[in-house]
């Protein structure tokens, strides 16, 4: 199992950035698929989530309205569109997996919002 994030870096107040995952040794088509982060000295909170079907998601509130998941389930595929960022969406940014009792996380992609 892989779950291999990319796409982080430094970018500047009110720029952009987009996030991907690839997956691989699961049936990526059965799972939920979640983007989580942790800045340095917090806990690690939920982002935004998409069902296994791609037609409902969720977001934390403080990233609604800025933020887009999707997913591709040809190519095993997650994305987060990240519009408008702030300082204080600095965070590693993780890719989850989960289906039942199953769930993989990958490394993590560091994103730091600074001019």
């Amino acid at each position: 199992v892989q779950v291999v994030e990319s796409g982080g870096g430094l970018v500047q107040p009110g720029g952009s950035l987009r996030l991907s995952c690839a997956a691989s040794g699961f049936t990526f088509r059965s799972y939920h698929m979640s983007w989580y982060r942790q800045a340095p000295g917090n806990e690690r909170e939920l982002v935004a989530t998409i069902a296994s079907a791609g037609v409902s998601t969720n977001y934390a509130d403080s990233v609604k309205g800025r933020f887009t998941i999707s997913r591709d389930n040809f190519k095993n595929m997650v994305y987060l569109q990240m519009n408008s960022l702030k300082s204080e969406d600095t965070a590693v940014y993780y890719c989850h997996a989960r289906w039942r009792a199953m769930e993989y996380w990958g490394k993590g992609t560091l994103v730091t919002v600074s001019s």
